[in-house]
């Protein structure tokens, strides 16, 4: 397969978004979405690439806002239609197996585009319509709820997002933020996707350590995905392990690919 090395695609909405592909061997493909002020060229998010292509290949997309691409960041909402214009792109170039890898905000971001593109009756302001299904969920280090400021380091980052001042300094950063309100309804929340993905695959990873989100989190995103029925849901607990990309170790990304060649064997 002869494919592209870097690319823009546009977004259902018209966002420019900025994707690189890597390849490797076989049929599937990982579409990782990284964290708030993250992007695709990060030195860990390379790392874990490396990783990854051992058994399939992998796009990296700077989520709107953010690094290469254009627009501005709503923090979860609209960002759905990033991912979707990316798991679009991979069906077109012929991959039969795509698995979505996000961490923290991207996390966010992958269940809430798995669940919305099974279900296009959510279509809303906050929720829209979305066309490409996945083949399986990897959320790493990600919420469960909205607005939850229960840990210091989510406090200043609501602060950073709510006031001028803040989003001039994650400017800095090359994030950018849009300084408007989210609309109610608010889209669906991580743990309402959990309970709407149906058959698909979903593995929840989290570290027992980690200062934005505490266990709570991944421990709500399982409950409501197994009160739901799903088959095919799991979470890993990693004692000692910090937050989303820069704390994974190598080893437990070999493991998520291990995982999810299983569940998208031909």
């Amino acid at each position: 397969m002869n494919l592209p090395a870097t690319t823009n695609l546009v977004a259902s909405d018209g966002e420019r978004i900025a994707v690189q592909m890597t390849p490797g061997p076989g049929s599937m493909v990982f579409v990782v979405a990284h964290g708030i002020t993250g992007n695709g060229e990060q030195e860990q998010v390379r790392a874990i690439v490396q990783r990854l292509v051992a058994v399939g290949s992998v796009i990296t997309l700077d989520l709107r806002g953010h690094g290469r691409s254009g627009g501005q960041s709503t923090v979860g909402m609209w960002e759905v239609l990033d991912v979707d214009a990316a798991v679009a792109w991979a069906r077109e170039l012929g991959f039969l197996h795509v698995v979505s890898v996000g961490f923290s905000m991207g996390a966010a971001v992958c269940l809430r585009q798995a669940a919305l593109a099974l279900h296009p009756e959510l279509t809303s302001e906050a929720d829209p319509r979305l066309i490409s299904p996945v083949d399986a969920v990897v959320a790493v280090s990600g919420p469960a709820f909205w607005y939850y400021r229960g840990t210091k380091v989510m406090r200043g980052l609501h602060w950073c997002v709510e006031t001028k001042v803040g989003r001039g300094l994650l400017r800095m950063k090359k994030t950018i933020i849009r300084p408007v309100q989210w609309p109610h309804p608010r889209p669906i929340e991580p743990l309402v996707a959990a309970g709407l993905l149906g058959e698909t695959p979903l593995l929840v990873v989290h570290g027992t350590h980690d200062r934005y989100f505490p266990v709570e989190h991944p421990k709500a995103i399982h409950r409501a995905a197994t009160a739901s029925g799903h088959p095919d849901a799991e979470v890993w607990l990693l004692d000692g392990v910090g937050h989303a990309e820069a704390a994974m170790a190598m080893d437990t990304i070999d493991e998520i690919a291990k995982w999810s060649l299983a569940r998208c064997s031909d």
